[in-house]
C-alpha cells in the first residue's frame, strides 16, 4: 500500500485532508507538533481522530517556538484578538514560517518510511491571510524538499506535498468531509483553547461561517455564538 504523511493539527482542515488521503488509499502516517501553542487541547483532538479514522502511526513531535515567541499562539504576552477577517492584514495570530516548519519535519519522516506523499490541510480561499497556506509557498517547499531529500536527487523518488483544500471554500470542505466520514464533534479550532471554543477568534468565526453556509449544524460547544 502507498504511504502518505498527513500533517494532523487536530483541527478542521487537516482532519479532512486526512480522510482525503485515506479515501484514495493511502496507508496513513499521521505527525502533529507541539510547538508551544496556546490551544494544546488540538493535540488530545489529534489523538482521538488519528485512532478513530485507523492511521498506520501517529506521532507528536516537540518543537519549542514558544521560545521566541513572535505570536499570539505562541506568546503568552500576547492575546488572541477576536475576530477580524475582512481588515486585509496578517493576524497576529500568525505563527511565523510555521507550515515551512512542519513541512520540512514531514519530509524527513516520509523519507525514512519510504513515503513520496505528504498531505497538509492548508487553504487560500478561507483563511486568515497567512503567507504559508498559498499554492506558491507550497511548490516552493515541494520544489525544495526534493533538492534536499536523498530519495529525490540520488532514488529519483520525488515527494509531492499535496493540499487538496488550497482552493475550496470550508463550506464545500465540510460538505466533502461529511461524505468521507469525517466526526467534526472531535476537531478543534478554537485559538484560545480553553474549555470550550470562544466562538469570536479568526479561526472559530471562519468555522462556524463556514458550517452556516453548508447548512449543517457545527458540534462543538462554544462560549459566544
Amino acid at each position: 500500500m502507498k504511504k502518505a504523511v498527513v500533517l494532523l493539527s487536530g483541527g478542521m482542515d487537516s482532519t479532512t485532508a486526512l480522510y482525503i488521503a485515506k479515501s484514495q488509499g493511502y496507508e496513513i502516517y499521521a505527525i502533529s507538533f507541539n510547538y508551544g501553542q496556546r490551544h494544546f487541547k488540538e493535540l488530545e483532538c489529534a489523538k482521538i481522530i488519528s485512532e478513530k479514522a485507523g492511521v498506520k502511526e501517529h506521532i507528536i513531535v516537540n518543537t519549542n517556538m514558544d521560545a521566541w515567541g513572535g505570536s499570539a499562539l505562541t506568546d503568552s504576552s500576547i492575546s488572541v484578538p477576536d475576530s477580524n477577517i475582512h481588515n486585509g492584514k496578517i493576524p497576529i495570530t500568525y505563527v511565523p514560517a510555521r507550515n515551512m516548519i512542519f513541512l520540512s519535519f514531514a519530509a524527513s519522516y516520509a523519507e525514512v518510511i519510504g513515503a513520496q506523499d505528504i498531505f497538509i490541510g492548508v487553504s487560500e480561499v478561507d483563511y486568515s491571510g497567512y503567507v504559508d497556506c498559498r499554492q506558491e509557498f507550497i511548490d516552493a517547499m515541494e520544489n525544495a524538499i526534493n533538492f534536499g531529500t536523498v530519495c529525490a536527487v540520488e532514488e529519483g523518488k520525488k515527494i509531492k506535498i499535496h493540499a487538496p483544500l488550497v482552493c475550496m471554500t470550508k463550506s464545500d470542505e465540510i460538505k466533502l468531509g461529511i461524505k468521507l466520514g469525517v466526526d467534526y464533534s472531535l476537531t478543534w479550532t478554537c485559538y484560545r483553547g480553553e474549555e470550550l471554543a470562544c466562538g469570536t477568534c479568526d479561526s472559530c468565526s471562519l468555522r462556524l461561517k463556514a458550517f452556516k453556509e453548508a447548512g449543517e449544524k457545527d458540534p462543538l460547544q462554544y462560549t459566544v455564538i
